[in-house]
């Protein structure tokens, strides 16, 4: 049974899971955007985000308390720089994830975790102007009304091609 189990065991041990989350978020932080299984992308997500709404208060108690779950000097001093730096403005939602299949050994369910404000692509996306809509009716109509035409001049030219081979092969018959 499952009662009060709110987070994935990810079938590790407490240690253990512990560890691997917080070498998987000093590797999104140093890398912005690492390739794992959608289940650890997920227990990351809720590990690492408060973490960078911890980096937005630039003082000597936030730098100690994630200090204490990374245990790492240059991931500190990127979540506190460029990170904070760049998500100072947003209210939350610093990760994406985004599905990219199965895995091929184990079938295994395979997501990008990536830190929101640091993917340009994505922005340039966002930021790119819808088109007007168009009505639906007009665009077939006028596909259709080509679409026989074209098949016509398609279907009278291998006809006129093969009186044209039969001729010659005519005057050859009679000429014999």
């Amino acid at each position: 049974m499952r009662h009060n189990k709110k987070f994935n065991h990810l079938g590790r041990t407490a240690d253990h899971r512990r560890a691997m989350l917080a070498n998987m978020a000093i590797s999104l932080i140093m890398h912005k955007r690492i390739t794992t299984t959608v289940a650890k992308a997920k227990a990351l997500k809720k590990y690492v985000e408060p973490l960078i709404t911890k980096a937005k208060d630039d003082s000597t108690n936030s730098r100690r308390v994630v200090f204490s779950y990374l245990q790492n000097k240059e991931a500190i001093k990127e979540l506190f720089g460029i990170v904070a730096e760049k998500v100072g403005d947003r209210p939350g939602g610093y990760t994406r994830i985004i599905k990219l299949g199965l895995r091929k050994g184990d079938a295994a369910e395979i997501a990008f975790i990536e830190l929101v404000d640091f993917d340009p692509e994505m922005a340039k996306t966002e930021t790119r102007k819808k088109s007007t809509r168009r009505s639906r009716k007009a665009a077939p109509k006028a596909e259709a009304a080509e679409a026989p035409a074209a098949e016509e001049v398609k279907a009278e030219a291998p006809v006129e091609e093969a009186k044209a081979e039969e001729a010659p092969a005519a005057e050859e018959a009679k000429a014999e």
